[in-house]
């Protein structure tokens, strides 16, 4: 018996259509894909937003547009304003980036007014928000905090703010090592229990970056993550039906149908 139902599971996947060389056709067929495989939204850039909810009418999936992204580091007038066409062109959900540099310097108050603003703006249109912190940036600490102190205090201020979700990554938060290598975790176990831990039950967790199979989908649900981002939907999912199948026995009257040698197993 698998552990959790299909459904649950890909409903929790946004489908991620975010790669900066992303065409119109890759586009169309990342939507068809999200609609076949019955997830719960794509992700995708604000000039799209039409396009995907074209191609999405009546799938049961609905559109998710990245605000501010990657790097959080627009205004608030043009992270609201992105907000406002995103959501008249259809979408959903918006996954807004924090401005990453004003949390590390600890402008607590400005970091809450413009989530705040964004909150507004999409719930006053029927869209929710997810707040994505970028924690691969906040392993260092800031605002004169730990690296945990910060993350936990800026759950705390999108869940005042009126995030409906807060979120560990964009999946292109690269940062540079000592080597010169540019280098991401994305999403880790740490981080999803601590941002579990840091908001009340009315705040729910999306997981982003680096979950590229069903078992790592499985432990980000297990740590209490509503949404995880993902751009290996398909073979996710497929390796979830794999395993449905091998458990399900064989019905009494194919018993001895399959040929030998055909490879089915």
């Amino acid at each position: 018996m698998m552990k959790y139902t299909y459904s649950e599971l890909a409903k929790m996947i946004d489908h991620s259509l975010l790669q900066p060389t992303l065409n119109d056709q890759e586009l169309e067929d990342g939507c068809k894909l999200a609609a076949k495989y019955q997830v719960a939204s794509v992700c995708i850039k604000p000039y799209a937003v039409r396009q995907a909810v074209a191609v999405l009418n009546g799938s049961g999936v609905i559109v998710g547009c990245v605000v501010g992204f990657p790097h959080g580091n627009s205004t608030t007038e043009s992270k609201r304003y992105e907000t406002e066409i995103a959501c008249k062109d259809g979408a959903s959900e918006i996954d807004m980036v924090i401005n990453v540099g004003k949390a590390m310097g600890g402008d607590w108050d400005y970091v809450e007014r413009e989530v705040n603003t964004i909150c507004r703006e999409a719930h006053e249109r029927g869209a929710k928000v997810k707040v994505i912190l970028e924690n691969d940036y906040l392993v260092g600490g800031g605002g004169g905090l730990s690296s945990d102190d910060l993350k936990q205090r800026l759950c705390q201020i999108c869940e005042r703010a009126g995030a409906d979700w807060v979120k560990t990554s964009t999946g292109y938060g690269f940062v540079k090592g000592s080597d010169g290598k540019y280098g991401y975790q994305g999403a880790t176990e740490h981080d999803l229990r601590l941002m579990r831990a840091s908001c009340s039950a009315r705040v729910q967790i999306k997981a982003a970056g680096g979950v590229r199979d069903l078992d790592g989908l499985i432990l980000v649900r297990d740590l209490g993550a509503s949404r995880c981002g993902a751009s290996a939907t398909a073979a996710i999912l497929d390796e979830y039906l794999r395993r449905e199948q091998c458990q399900q026995p064989t019905p009494p009257n194919q018993v001895g149908s399959t040929p030998l040698g055909s490879g089915s197993y």
